[in-house]
């Protein structure tokens, strides 16, 4: 066995205190403090420093008396200082230097020992001996000669001072008792009490002041009754005959509502409704829309001032409470600096707004006398006060500030009178005749021409430098005099670029503006006096030009400055087709034209200027215009096939067929072999009948101008004119010249697919995908034949192997997802669904998919939401949110969403398709013909349904706007 004894009858650890570890420890005052911890004692210095020898097998100290220990007290650890240092120098070797080190702090701190218990000597109760009996001086105690220096015997004093220690501490122990020596009586009485005694014992409350006031309150606290249980016994007692949402008759006994538990679904409903679209609408406005139109901003200035001037106080929209606070920290403000004009106009405005005109017009008085000199002060007050007293406030203040502006303006509007306010500003002008605003009102208070004159004469005379008074006098005077006042004008202010703006209006408005270019004149005279304009300058004072009708001097100014500071390294003619591009998205054409014009005289080679003019001419110009400037653009680009076809089918569209054939040839001559114009002549001659030259153009096209498009355009004219055998052929040939072009393939798939010969159709696309497994058309056409042919297995295995040759592709998907919805697969319709939109996040497609197939109606609008904050922009999209308004009669939110989804993307057909059809039924007559013709300009060529029905070979002879009504009639 071990001879450790069990737990239960070991030694308890040293420093342990029972019940310590789980908190019964009992609570500890002040009074529980005892005094700070002593030092060691003598005789507990002794015994270290003997014990300390001994282990070190020196001889025992002489210091403080050390005496040798006895042996059987050297184990016993029980009575040691845990503080000593006996085990800090344990292994070091005590010598006769450490004992007389020893002995020296012994007689140091008997020294000092003997002189502290000397400082508290205190005469004893009892006698003491003579020799102990200190002398009593004249100055007071002192002590004998002999007492001072050779006191040996202090136990007398020890023991008094002992025995006054004691009794100082019980009378303090008396007067200040421990908790539990108070309560001690009261604990022995516990022990007489009964069990029925211990148990009425009430439990301790929180008698404090706080939370005896907190549970006051909530004793005291008022519920209000709701009001759904108000109007239940209002509508207890009332019979209804009305008919509810549901059809059902609501009887009236209004029972169920009457204890304010039903809900209103339908509040809620459409409160939800109103929040959603609140965030359709934000989320439209946070995507591109705008930044398409070129008027993206996070703050919209307007609407902010407008906000606030909404947002302005009256007097019965303030809290009472409000105005006292403001009024003390005005009165404090004005009590503090009362020189300060702007506290006493708020102090005033406060006293408007709380009702007290009169409290409002004292105050701002009180600021006039002791701020004379601002005139702010005097505005307010005028303001305050009605006519008559309005006019004697004038008065004081022109007195004070007889060169303040304002304060003669505000006295001349107090007047009713013409005379008298003409007499005013007299007045004014008298004291103060450098004001071009006083010269200003003065002469449009006359009403006479001549006498309006007169006064600007008088004004420029004393105002030379004004440019606004020269202008206005030479507006007054005839063509001639108003030339002489310009050049007057022009040499007392030579920096002003107005005065010569207004000479060339002038010079245009008498005609001259071809021979006299007063712009160039202008530009060397600002730019010798340094005051030339930037360019963007110049161009707002184009656009200012073409706003006031002077047409051919906003022309000479973009002819003249345009190029001002830009050198031929610089991006000239992007900078400058930015600044026709700005000036079009402000509406001034002529400014854009004129920049235009500028632009390609100096690039007259760039098809891009001559494009983007052409561009300006056919949407905001007239046809001949369009005319000319394409004949200069051949002339310019001759090797620039698409200003050909542009000017040949200009002259088409207006029925010139023979001058529309005279640019082609001209385009021959000028661009042999090319296959756009080859293709154009075709186009024109089968647009007018003449097949057979049509046939001969392609045919001679494929021997010069061999490429893919042209056998494409070949096959195409063929199946057009329902020559199937023909188009077979002629995609045979092309196929074996051109293997990789997926067009071919697919018209030979259609071409078989059309003759019901489904099996050559599917090797035709089975071959094409080979050939060209990046076809998504191809392979698309593959998967609706397998459909059409019932085999829906062999259509999801061919979508399956399109997914993997052409991955992350939102039609494969869709195509994918449809094919499990027609079949009745909803389940895996969802499931491809959710891995679409894990591969393909941000494609409109398919979430225009899952939004209108696969949602709840109540569902649609959230999901829309959902969607547009994670697709940017997309067209598709923003036509399934407008038809979810359409579907819930919000006309004018679906109106407003087909307009947006059309500036994301014009050219897609399915969106003018959709918005045709909206406006079919919910449309004017003059809206759908708007639309109409905004379609026929774009011309889209893409669009599920669009591309379909245009590239139908019976529908290729119609125009935009047939085909946009076929397309409207197969949208479902």
């Amino acid at each position: 066995m071990s001879g450790r004894k069990d737990f239960l009858n070991q030694a308890a650890p040293e420093n342990y205190v029972a019940g310590l570890g789980r908190g019964a420890t009992g609570f500890t005052t002040r009074s529980d403090l005892g005094p700070a911890r002593e030092g060691p004692s003598e005789d507990q210095i002794k015994e270290a420093l003997a014990k300390r020898a001994q282990q070190l097998g020196a001889a025992p100290p002489t210091a403080y008396g050390a005496t040798e220990k006895k042996e059987e007290d050297d184990d016993d650890e029980r009575f040691q200082d845990p503080e000593n240092e006996v085990g800090l120098f344990a292994n070091g070797a005590y010598d006769r230097e450490d004992d007389e080190a020893d002995r020296i702090y012994q007689g140091i701190d008997e020294k000092m020992d003997r002189r502290r218990k000397i400082r508290r000597f205190v005469l004893p109760h009892s006698p003491l001996p003579p020799s102990h009996i200190p002398a009593i001086g004249a100055n007071g105690l002192s002590c004998r000669s002999d007492f001072a220096g050779q006191i040996t015997d202090l136990n007398p004093f020890n023991a008094y001072r002992e025995a006054r220690e004691q009794k100082e501490r019980e009378d303090y122990e008396r007067n200040n008792p421990k908790i539990q020596q108070q309560f001690a009586d009261l604990k022995r009485a516990l022990g007489s009490i009964t069990d029925e005694d211990w148990a009425n014992i009430p439990d301790v409350g929180d008698l404090t002041g706080k939370n005896r006031r907190t549970k006051q309150n909530l004793r005291q606290r008022f519920y209000a009754v709701p009001d759904s249980v108000i109007a239940g016994a209002r509508d207890s007692t009332q019979f209804d005959t009305s008919v509810t949402d549901d059809g059902a008759q609501a009887n009236g006994s209004a029972a169920d509502g009457a204890d304010g538990t039903m809900t209103d679904f339908a509040s809620i409903g459409s409160a939800r409704d109103k929040v959603l679209q609140v965030r359709l609408d934000q989320a439209a406005q946070g995507s591109g829309t705008d930044s398409v139109a070129g008027s993206a901003t996070n703050i919209d200035p307007r609407g902010y001032l407008t906000s606030l001037t909404k947002s302005e106080l009256k007097a019965g929209e303030v809290e009472v409470g409000d105005i006292k606070r403001v009024r003390e920290l005005l009165e404090s403000v004005i009590k503090t600096n009362p020189k300060h004009a702007p506290g006493w106009i708020a102090a005033a405005r406060l006293e408007e707004i709380a009702g007290k005109i009169v409290a409002a017009r004292n105050v701002i008085a009180k600021g006039c006398e002791y701020c004379p000199k601002s005139e702010d002060a005097w505005l307010e007050n005028i303001r305050l006060n009605d006519n008559h007293n309005a006019k004697i406030i004038a008065a004081n203040a022109i007195k004070n500030n007889d060169r303040s502006v304002r304060l003669w303006i505000e006295a001349m509007k107090l007047e009713h009178d013409s005379r008298a306010k003409k007499r005013v500003l007299r007045h004014a002008l008298d004291n103060i005749p450098q004001s071009v605003v006083l010269w200003k009102e003065a002469v449009n208070l006359e009403e006479d021409a001549a006498d309006a004159r007169l006064l600007l004469a008088k004004a420029t005379e004393i105002i030379p430098l004004s440019v606004e008074l020269w202008l206005a006098l030479a507006r007054l005077e005839t063509p001639e005099n108003a030339q002489v006042v310009l050049n007057k004008a022009r040499k007392a202010v030579p920096a002003s670029h107005e005065v010569w703006i207004a000479a060339a209006r002038l010079q245009e408005q008498m005609g001259n503006a071809n021979r006299v270019n007063v712009m160039k004149r202008a530009v060397q005279s600002l730019a010798k006096e340094s005051a030339m304009l930037k360019r963007e300058e110049w161009v707002t004072e184009a656009e200012k030009c073409e706003d006031e009708g002077a047409i051919l001097t906003c022309g000479a100014i973009i002819r003249e400055t345009l190029g001002w500071g830009l050198d031929e390294d610089d991006d000239r003619k992007e900078i400058w087709m930015d600044d026709a591009r700005a000036s079009i998205g402000r509406g001034k054409y002529e400014t854009a034209r004129a920049v235009y014009a500028y632009a390609l005289r100096v690039f007259v080679n760039k098809k891009s200027l001559w494009l983007a003019a052409a561009d300006l001419e056919r949407n905001h110009g007239s046809k001949e215009a369009l005319w000319q400037l394409l004949e200069k653009a051949v002339e310019a680009c001759p090797q620039s096939e698409v200003l050909w076809m542009q000017l040949a089918k200009e002259k088409w569209q207006t029925g010139e067929i023979d001058n529309a054939r005279l640019v082609l040839a001209k385009a021959f001559n000028q661009n042999p072999n090319n296959e756009d114009i080859w293709l154009a002549a075709v186009k024109l001659e089968a647009s007018n009948d003449q097949i057979e030259q049509a046939r001969e153009l392609l045919q001679t096209a494929r021997k010069e101008a061999g490429t893919d498009r042209v056998w494409i355009k070949s096959v195409a004219f063929e199946r057009q004119l329902g020559n199937v055998k023909a188009a077979l052929d002629l995609v045979n040939q092309g196929l074996q010249i051109y293997p990789k072009a997926d067009k071919l393939w697919m018209m030979k798939g259609q071409i078989y697919e059309s003759e019901s010969k489904l099996p050559q159709a599917r090797e035709a696309y089975g071959t094409g995908t080979r050939a060209c497994p990046k076809s998504v058309a191809l392979w698309l056409l593959a998967a609706r034949l397998e459909e059409k042919a019932g085999v829906v297995v062999k259509a999801r295995s061919v979508l399956d192997r399109a997914r993997l040759a052409v991955p992350k592709n939102a039609q494969l998907w869709t195509e994918s997802i449809r094919i499990e919805r027609r079949a009745g697969n909803t389940a895996q319709a969802k499931t491809l669904m959710a891995k679409a939109l894990q591969e393909i996040p941000n494609s409109g497609m398919l979430w225009s998919e899952s939004i209108w197939h696969q949602e709840a109606r109540t569902q649609r609008k959230p999901r829309s939401l959902e969607a547009i904050k994670k697709v940017d922009n997309d067209p598709i999209l923003f036509v399934t949110v407008a038809r979810i308004f359409w579907g819930e009669r919000k006309l004018d939110k679906a109106s407003s969403w087909f307009e947006k989804a059309i500036l994301l993307d014009s050219d897609l057909g399915d969106t003018w398709a959709w918005y045709y059809k909206f406006l079919s039924q919910h449309g004017t007559e003059e809206k759908r013909e708007d639309v109409m013709s905004k379609c026929i300009i774009s011309e889209p060529k893409h669009g599920e349904v669009w591309q379909s029905v245009a590239k139908d070979p019976k529908n290729a002879s119609k125009g935009v706007e047939d085909i946009l009504k076929i397309v409207v009639s197969q949208l479902e």
